[in-house]
């Protein structure tokens, strides 16, 4: 951001951040709490998601850190507490020596399996429920546009 006068929000503007922003932060907590019982965070399923079904159930951990729009130390982390657990492991890359793997344990595989029921049902009550056909398309436009945005400065900051 630069140093110039901000533009401020207008009422309209205004409105709907806050809607966004505290619904956004509810949903997200919902969500978490939702997934206490199979003892997994949010970014520890959506993790697990991504390598469950990804071919052979790995990725390489830049590419699983692009995708999920965090740095590679923040990943990196995320990956040794999951390998704590038992859910993944890390394999290196013979292909570039420098790379590594975050691979898909079969603890980690029973571990989403067993918890994905629960957080569709979660999703759908708090979230798609709450939306008609229509919305749940709108948004998916409008999210879509603001989240290739956002990866696009995330991939210039990185």
């Amino acid at each position: 951001m630069t140093g110039k006068e901000p533009k401020w929000l207008n009422s309209r503007e205004m409105k709907a951040w806050r809607a966004y922003i505290i619904a956004s932060r509810r949903l997200l907590e919902a969500l978490e709490q939702d997934l206490e019982d199979h003892d997994l965070s949010m970014p520890d399923y959506e993790v697990l998601a991504q390598l469950s079904e990804a071919p052979g159930r790995r990725m390489r951990m830049s590419e699983l850190a692009e995708i999920a729009m965090v740095s590679k130390s923040r990943l990196s982390h995320r990956i040794t507490v999951m390998e704590k657990a038992g859910w993944v492991k890390r394999q290196a890359c013979t292909e570039d020596k420098r790379g590594s793997w975050a691979v898909m344990t079969e603890k980690g595989f029973r571990a989403i399996v067993k918890a994905a029921p629960d957080h569709v049902q979660s999703v759908r009550a708090r979230f798609l429920d709450q939306l008609s056909g229509k919305d749940q398309e709108n948004l998916a436009v409008l999210f879509d546009r603001i989240q290739t945005g956002l990866r696009e400065d995330f991939k210039n900051e990185a």
